[in-house]
């Protein structure tokens, strides 16, 4: 473990579109140790989660009050999707959990932030929600990647 390949793999951990689901199987297939590589991974892209959790609704309060735009926007996205934020709050965060297992791109954790914002889904569901999906689809496309490098291994590289 080099200093240069895990600060690789915490930045692109925390990158949005990217993040651990493909940073941590291809920091494996590099070489990588599986058990720092899903630590510093994880780490990573929930650093990310947290600071955007706690963030999002700051920054747009502060938008909000001091733009003319900012605010019009705002109140028609919030107008738009919290007509449903008590059903929303009872079932949204485990709807979290397979928005962002499906390791396809926009769908991860930085995405699935703007929707537990947006929706007005609490720090302490939204996190657990978006931990849980994070390691799913970790685990699918690390099982994915070395399934295929098995493959190419077992028809000699092709």
């Amino acid at each position: 473990m080099d200093l240069t390949a895990t600060i690789l793999l915490a930045i692109q951990s925390a990158l949005p579109l990217w993040e651990s689901r493909y940073a941590i199987p291809f920091a494996i297939q590099g070489g990588y140790p599986p058990i720092p590589a899903f630590a510093i991974g994880i780490a990573s892209n929930l650093a990310v989660v947290i600071v955007l959790l706690l963030l999002l609704d700051p920054v747009s309060e502060f938008l909000i009050a001091h733009s003319k735009i900012f605010a019009r926007f705002f109140d028609w996205l919030f107008t738009r999707t919290r007509r449903h934020t008590e059903r929303f709050e009872r079932w949204g965060a485990l709807a979290l959990i397979p928005f962002v297992a499906v390791p396809i791109p926009v769908t991860g954790s930085w995405t699935a932030c703007a929707a537990a914002f947006v929706f007005g889904i609490r720090f302490r569901y939204a996190l657990p929600a978006i931990t849980a999906g994070m390691i799913v689809a970790i685990a699918i496309t690390t099982i994915t990647m070395l399934g295929i490098t098995t493959i190419q291994g077992m028809l000699g590289g092709y």
